[in-house]
């Protein structure tokens, strides 16, 4: 007799612990009564479970942050790149969930991985490094559109790293020093451009004052004279070499 009353009480403890849960704030239950779906996911707070006859499962509302595995990508352009990238994600409708997806966590995945090289494969290598914002939104517009069935919302997606092979690395940078050289040849034209045309403004302006050009003669000299160690040769004009010659 006592026998039998101390397992009647394990399991009414039993029964009773199986059917008071207690969930977090960003926990909800979806919960089947007789294998159907109920009206509305429970919690957060004190749930009632009536276990055997009512099932439970537990879904998370908090963002999941998923790191994409890296993935070989052939871009538009014949490159064959490494590229990972990461996924925000969150359940908006716990039970679509449960019920439209065996696993939505995986089924996230996999979806976030098939999307990531179909559409970084349709971009050319310069679009995928200078313009990743863009493919970012396009990502992310694509993944919460195939994921919105099972009551999940796509917050954001980011392409972390592009590894390129080292031939290509080599090449860009090739092609970087390139285009530095070539800016710096413009810039240096342009500037010869620039100085031969204000020379010319004051070889005008100096021609029509012959002092003027005596003096920047004596200038030229004194800044010479103002270096050290430094033979300065005096050229005397022809005018008084003339003269000079007239009075023999």
């Amino acid at each position: 007799m006592t026998w039998g009353l101390g397992f009647l009480v394990l399991l009414v403890l039993f029964a009773i612990s199986r059917w008071i849960n207690i969930l977090n704030e960003y926990e909800r239950a979806v919960t089947f009564w007789l294998g159907r779906l109920g009206k509305q996911p429970k919690g957060p707070g004190l749930v009632f479970i009536f276990w055997p006859f009512e099932r439970m499962v537990k879904v998370s509302l908090r963002t999941i942050v998923h790191d994409v595995p890296s993935q070989d990508v052939i871009t538009r352009d014949n490159v064959s790149v490494k590229v990972n990238a990461v996924v925000y994600f969150r359940v908006v409708d716990p039970a679509k969930a449960v019920v439209e997806v065996e696993n939505y966590l995986f089924a996230t995945s996999q979806i976030a991985q098939t999307t990531l090289r179909s559409v970084l494969g349709q971009a050319e290598l310069d679009h995928l490094l200078s313009e990743r914002e863009k493919l970012n939104d396009e990502l992310q517009a694509i993944i919460d559109s195939q994921t919105d069935p099972w009551g999940i919302k796509v917050s954001a997606v980011e392409v972390k790293h592009v590894d390129l092979p080292q031939e290509m690395q080599r090449a860009m940078a090739r092609q970087a020093e390139a285009e530095r050289e070539k800016r710096a040849k413009i810039i240096h034209a342009d500037g010869e451009a620039q100085a031969s045309k204000q020379l010319a403004v004051a070889a005008d302006t100096i021609s029509g004052n012959p002092t003027t050009l005596q003096l920047r003669y004596l200038q030229t000299l004194t800044e010479i004279a103002s270096e050290k160690n430094s033979t300065v040769i005096f050229p005397l004009p022809i005018e008084m070499l003339k003269a000079l010659m007239g009075r023999d």
